[in-house]
């Protein structure tokens, strides 16, 4: 597999994968790139040339099958196994992120949540208690976690990243409004519905 994969490709994948788990729960044993493509919005020569980039999945004239495409996806983004995932802020984001039941079926398990305020601290949200802070690297390291969601203001997002990546976190969906600077070899991905918001109200002319 090559190293110089685009990251668009790689971000296409979990979309692709999130449509077949669709068609297999319909029933669908075989679909493609045409099929696909009409569900998605996205061209079937683009799909085609994504899956390409790590090997021959399907057959011309007989398609993709789904339950051998979608095992194939899960290894390919690691998540045919389930991945411990930490939340550092327990206000209602971090408290919605933390109940969310959609995360389990994909490859994800929340282990543990965080926060600075005393009034948050020792409450539950479902069966985790929510830890102080100063606890990050302890159970960071306890439960094996490479993976954590910030869901701080933005005056406490830096500081949250830098401890997270200090206790060995690779890995950082960041729900704050503000660019973190963190080392190489730590990927962040960032959601800011404001942001999106404001990118679609742009077309509401």
């Amino acid at each position: 597999m090559s190293s110089e994969i685009p990251d668009i490709v790689i971000g296409r994948l979990p979309i692709y994968l999130r449509e077949l788990t669709l068609l297999a729960q319909e029933g669908q044993e075989v679909t493609s790139s045409h099929e696909l493509g009409k569900r998605l919005g996205i061209s079937s020569a683009q799909i085609r040339k994504d899956l390409s980039w790590f090997g021959p999945f399907g057959k011309q004239g007989t398609g993709y099958q789904i339950n051998y495409l979608q095992e194939q996806l899960k290894k390919i983004l690691q998540v045919d196994h389930e991945w411990p995932v930490a939340v550092v802020g327990a206000g209602d984001l971090g408290r919605a992120l933390a109940r969310y039941g959609g995360f389990a079926h994909r490859g994800f398990r929340i282990a543990c949540i965080f926060d600075n305020d005393p009034g948050k601290i020792g409450s539950y949200v479902g069966n985790l208690q929510v830890l102080g802070v100063e606890k990050i690297k302890e159970e960071i390291a306890a439960h094996h976690i490479q993976i954590a969601m910030i869901a701080v203001p933005a005056s406490h997002a830096q500081e949250v990243a830098d401890t997270l990546v200090e206790a060995g976190v690779r890995a950082i969906l960041n729900y704050a409004p503000i660019i973190l600077s963190v080392p190489d070899g730590v990927r962040v991905q960032y959601i800011d519905p404001a942001a999106h918001l404001q990118h679609m109200t742009y077309y509401l002319r």
